[in-house]
């Protein structure tokens, strides 16, 4: 009796040391998911892809990619002093309107 409650009484205190913590696999978000498979397409780099793929949901990391390049067009464009839209169509390498 007194050993399983030394037993549940250590992963109990476990739980709350520090490195204990640290030892727990850690989660990421989609935008950290988001920001690391884009930035590993852009190196082409395919394992860091499928690690990156593997995170997050498919959904959750299409949102993240498209938060991303909603923002990277947005400061892209204040940058440069143009619209968003120039931005984008000129990245994609499409004619201007």
């Amino acid at each position: 009796m007194f050993n399983r409650f030394r037993k549940a009484c250590g992963g109990f205190v476990g739980s709350v040391r520090p490195e204990a913590r640290s030892e727990r696999k850690r989660t990421h978000n989609l935008f950290e998911a988001a920001a690391a498979y884009v930035s590993a397409c852009a190196e082409d780099d395919q394992e860091r892809i499928d690690e990156a793929a593997g995170w997050v949901s498919p959904e959750a990391l299409s949102f993240g990619v498209s938060e991303l390049a909603c923002r990277a067009v947005i400061a892209l464009a204040r940058e440069r002093d143009e619209s968003p839209r120039t931005v984008a169509r000129e990245l994609l390498g499409l004619p201007a309107t």
